[in-house]
C-alpha cells in the first residue's frame, strides 16, 4: 500500500491537483486498494482538526490581516526605515527589517511576504532597484514569518511530534534574526557592488531623532509581539489563547487608535481569512490521515532502520535529513511536509540522540527555506504577484539568497546552541 500511496501523491501532484487534494485522493486510493474502510478517512480527518491548539492557526492569520489593514504594518516599516534606511542598501534592508518585526506577529510566512512586499517594491524600484531583485529580497525575508514565533508551522510540528510550542518558539529566535542579518549583509555588499539606492549620510542625532519619532508611532504595533510572547512564557494563557489576545489587541489599535480599519473593512477581513485558515486546515486533515496510513505500515520503523544502518553518527544522519528536506520542500507544502515528515524523522534524531527541539528548529527552518524554492515555493509566486514578474524573472537574483539561506541551514544545524539556548 506503501508505493500505491506514495506513488499516487506523486502523480497527482505532477498534473498540478493542490497539495490538499493530493493528499485525501491519493490516501483515498491507497485504502481502496487495501481493503481499508473508508469510514476512517472522515475520522482521522476530524480527529485530527480536533485540537485546541489548531485554533491559533485561524486567529494569528486573522491577527495579520488586522495588522495590515490597520496601518501597523505601514508603522513598523517606517521604525525599520529610521533603523537601517540610512544605510547604502538601506530599502533592501528595510524590507528583511519589517519583515522581522511583521513575522513576530502574524505567524504566517505568505501574509508577511504580502503585506510587505505591496508596500516595498514600489518603493525599492524608485530608489533604482531591479524589480525581480527587489522581489527576491521580499521572498526570501518572508520566509522569516515561519521561523520567528509565534510560527504557525511551529504549531503543527509540536502537535505532530508532542514538543512544547513554547520552546519550540524560543528556538526559532536566533535563527531568524541570524537569517535577517546575513540577509541584510548580502544586500549591503550588493548595493555597493552594483551601485544602486545610494542614500545622504545623516548624523548620529539626526539618526536618533528619526528613530525616536518613529519608535514612538510604532510602539503601539511593537507591544503586540511583547503581549503575545510575555503573556505565553509568563503562563498567563497558552498558544491559543495568545493568538485570540492578538485578535483583539489588533481591532482595538487599528479601529480605536489609529483609526485606520473601519467596521466595513471587517467582512472582507474576516472572509480572506476564513478562506486561508481554511486551506491551512484541509492540508492538516488529509496529510494526517496520509501519515497515519505511513505509519500503520511501518515507514517510520523502516525509515529509522535504513538510516541506522547507513551510519551511526548525527552528524552523517542530519546531513542526509537536511538534503531531503531541502528536496521535499521544493516540491511540497511546507504544512504538509511537516504533518507527514514529523512523525517518521523525529523518533529517528532521537535515536541519535539529537534534542526534539533543536530537530524540529533545523526541520522548520530547511522547509522554510522551500517556500523561495521553485515549483511550488508559495513567497515565490506572493512576490511574483505583487510585482508582476514570472517566476522565470526572479531566478537569477534569488540564487545569491539561496545560496546565504543554505549556510544559515547549515549553521544552525551543527551548532545545537543556536536554537537550545533557553532550553
Amino acid at each position: 500500500m506503501t508505493s500505491i500511496l506514495l506513488i499516487g501523491f506523486a502523480v497527482f501532484l505532477a498534473i498540478s491537483i493542490p497539495v490538499a487534494v493530493s493528499l485525501g485522493f491519493s490516501s483515498l486510493l491507497a485504502m481502496q486498494v487495501q481493503g481499508t474502510p473508508l469510514i476512517l478517512l472522515a475520522q482521522s480527518v476530524f480527529e485530527s482538526l480536533d485540537s485546541f491548539s489548531l485554533m491559533a492557526i485561524p486567529f494569528f492569520v486573522l491577527a495579520g490581516n488586522l495588522m495590515q489593514a490597520g496601518g501597523i504594518a505601514q508603522r513598523l516599516v517606517n521604525l525599520a526605515n529610521a533603523i537601517v534606511g540610512w544605510v547604502r542598501g538601506g530599502l533592501g534592508s528595510v524590507v528583511v527589517l519589517s519583515t522581522m518585526f511583521f513575522s513576530t506577529m502574524s505567524g504566517s510566512s505568505s501574509a508577511t511576504t504580502a503585506a510587505i512586499g505591496s508596500t516595498m517594491i514600489p518603493s525599492m524600484e524608485k530608489k533604482g532597484y531591479p524589480r525581480n531583485f527587489a522581489a527576491a529580497i521580499t521572498a526570501s525575508s518572508g520566509e522569516l514569518g515561519a521561523i520567528l514565533p509565534p510560527s504557525i508551522p511551529m504549531i503543527v510540528y509540536a502537535l505532530s511530534a508532542n514538543v512544547s510550542v513554547a520552546s519550540l518558539f524560543l528556538a526559532g529566535v536566533v535563527p531568524g534574526i541570524l537569517i535577517g542579518l546575513s540577509l541584510m549583509l548580502v544586500v549591503w555588499i550588493r548595493a555597493r557592488v552594483v551601485g544602486f539606492d545610494q542614500v545622504d549620510s545623516i548624523t548620529f542625532q539626526q539618526w536618533l531623532g528619526n528613530v525616536g519619532r518613529a519608535l514612538a508611532d510604532a510602539l503601539l504595533a511593537l507591544l503586540m509581539p511583547v503581549i503575545i510572547l510575555g503573556g505565553i512564557y509568563g503562563g498567563f494563557f497558552t498558544t491559543t489563547e495568545a493568538a485570540v489576545v492578538a485578535v483583539l489587541y489588533a481591532l482595538v489599535v487599528g479601529v480605536g487608535i489609529y483609526r485606520e480599519l473601519a467596521w466595513r473593512d471587517l467582512l472582507d477581513i474576516f472572509g480572506r481569512s476564513a478562506v486561508t485558515s481554511a486551506i491551512i486546515l484541509i492540508i492538516v486533515g488529509f496529510a494526517s490521515i496520509f501519515a497515519y496510513l505511513l505509519t500503520v505500515n511501518q515507514v517510520p520503523h523502516k525509515l529509522g532502520e535504513f538510516l541506522t544502518s547507513v551510519s551511526d553518527n548525527p552528524y552523517v544522519f542530519l546531513l542526509m535529513v537536511n538534503l531531503a528536506l531541502f528536496l521535499i520542500g521544493m516540491v511540497m507544502e511546507t504544512l504538509a511536509a511537516i504533518i507527514i515528515l514529523a512523525p517518521i524523522l523525529a523518533p529517528a534524531a532521537l535515536h541519535f540522540g539529537i534534542d526534539p527541539i533543536h530537530f524540529g528548529a533545523i526541520m522548520i527552518v530547511n522547509l522554510a527555506v522551500g517556500m523561495v524554492t521553485p515549483p511550488v515555493g508559495v513567497n515565490l509566486f506572493v512576490a511574483c504577484q505583487v510585482a508582476n514578474l514570472r517566476l522565470e524573472q526572479l531566478m537569477r537574483p534569488l540564487m545569491l539568497f539561496l545560496g546565504v539561506l543554505i549556510l544559515n541551514i547549515l549553521l544552525i544545524t551543527y551548532v545545537p546552541a543556536l536554537t537550545t539556548w533557553m532550553h
